[in-house]
């Protein structure tokens, strides 16, 4: 018996008992629960009042005890003015879900029109381990990975690593200063933990020398820009960029630490990949496209030789594409990035899941593919969701402030360990189990 069906037939019920007046169970309006309130599922009072003869809190109060007190699907209620707010209980959903897969009613109907459609999430950077906003940016492009296979789509689940730029430098200059020769395999720990480490010490250092330089008479923006290990890292970069042998030895190395520990999270989390791409094997994509679209006038250049993209008339602002000095920006690598994409697989659609502090991004992305004539634009989407922050705000891995998501799945495995052992003779449920539970 489905749970509208339910609650009309025993609200009807209620009703006969309580007030001795018959009200159908077509009658019985059904809404669900608002947000503000507590509950799953409403029923109007108000259309009721004109037979009850009595005031609408009387009438919900007194439905909703009854309700609770001889039904066992509800475990409690509220009345908000006319509407009774009926709580659920856990055991009810879960046989629904059960009694749907038995019935085959959870099979989901091929769709008519199958696309090709790329799924990109996760996309981490390659000098730290995943956090807490990593789950759940996984387990959603996962989750809707996984419905559009099961609608008939051919789905592609992309992840876009983050393997160059300055914040990879610091990792690894500091790494070449404080590392003293260890490994993840000699320090026995998992490789993006050990190569984060080092990312923070980056941050510790560069404080010290900022502060260093405050006290010799800098300012703060000159204490900034100028502090040793900083100038140090973007020296590293220049040398990657230029294609530095011992540099580009270093990068891949630590690169394939982090790659190894996102590869244990990933299986750990229950989520996995068809394609990797890498920022640094596309981001000279996006700029040579770029420079083609000044040569066409689709973009601009200014006076210190930096291109730009005016998109006022769709009701944004100008955006920058390439530095004066010649160097891409975010923008530019995901021009290149998207152009690949689809090189490689001709989809129809191509999805972003990404927080909602990138819709600007994508909105300029889409706008600037279009304005490139891109066959493929309209089919870029951005799934954009809220962001996860800490009480004490947005979490920043440099300052270790953040929910790793290994020591998270680890703590939720412990906790599920710790209650089944408390409700349940020891060792009698497999550890398996318990993970199962902890995860999910």
């Amino acid at each position: 018996m489905y749970l509208h069906e339910l609650l009309r037939n025993h609200a009807s019920e209620a009703i006969k008992n309580l007030f001795e007046v018959i009200i159908e169970p077509s009658e019985i309006q059904l809404q669900e629960t608002k947000k503000a309130f507590e509950g799953d599922k409403t029923i109007v009072i108000f259309p009721l009042l004109k037979t009850l003869k009595t005031k609408p809190e009387e009438a919900g109060n007194s439905i909703g005890q009854y309700l609770v007190d001889q039904v066992n699907e509800i475990t409690g209620f509220s009345v908000v003015k006319g509407f009774l707010n009926l709580t659920v209980n856990d055991k009810f959903w879960v046989d629904f879900v059960r009694e749907m897969c038995q019935n085959n009613d959870l099979i989901i109907e091929a769709n008519p029109n199958p696309q090709k459609i790329m799924i990109e999430y996760s996309s981490p950077n390659s000098n730290k381990p995943l956090h807490l906003g990593h789950i759940r940016n996984n387990l959603l492009g996962h989750s809707i990975s996984e419905i559009l296979k099961a609608r008939g789509h051919d789905v592609i689940k992309a992840n876009l690593i983050n393997d160059r730029g300055i914040n990879v430098c610091k990792s690894m200059i500091a790494y070449l200063k404080y590392g003293n020769n260890e490994t993840p395999e000699n320090t026995g720990e998992k490789g993006d933990h050990f190569v984060g480490r080092f990312y923070t010490f980056f941050d510790e250092a560069y404080s010290k020398e900022m502060e260093t330089l405050a006290h010799q008479g800098a300012t703060v923006e000159e204490a900034k820009q100028n502090a040793p290990i900083l100038l140090e890292a973007q020296q590293l970069l220049q040398r990657w960029e230029n294609g530095d042998p011992e540099v580009i030895k270093l990068w891949h190395t630590m690169n394939q630490w982090v790659y190894k520990g996102f590869d244990q999270t990933y299986e750990h989390m229950g989520v996995d990949f068809d394609r990797y791409y890498y920022e640094s094997n596309t981001y000279l994509k996006g700029r040579d496209i770029v420079i083609k679209g000044l040569e066409d006038g689709i973009f601009y250049k200014k006076e210190d030789g930096s291109v730009w993209v005016d998109l006022v008339d769709e009701g944004l602002d100008e955006k920058l594409l390439l530095r004066s000095d010649g160097t891409s920006v975010y923008m530019t690598q995901d021009i290149g990035t998207a152009e690949k994409k689809f090189e490689d697989y001709q989809m129809e659609q191509s999805m972003y899941i990404v927080g909602n502090e990138q819709d600007y991004h994508f909105n300029v992305l889409k706008l600037v593919l279009q304005k490139l004539n891109k066959t493929y634009a309209n089919g870029v989407v951005h799934l954009a969701y809220g962001m996860v922050d800490l009480p004490t705000g947005k979490m920043k891995s440099r300052e270790g402030t953040v929910v790793d998501a290994d020591d998270l799945m680890e703590q939720m495995v412990a906790t599920a360990q710790e209650q089944t052992e408390r409700a349940t003779p020891r060792g009698s449920e497999p550890s398996n189990v318990c993970c199962d539970r902890g995860l999910y």
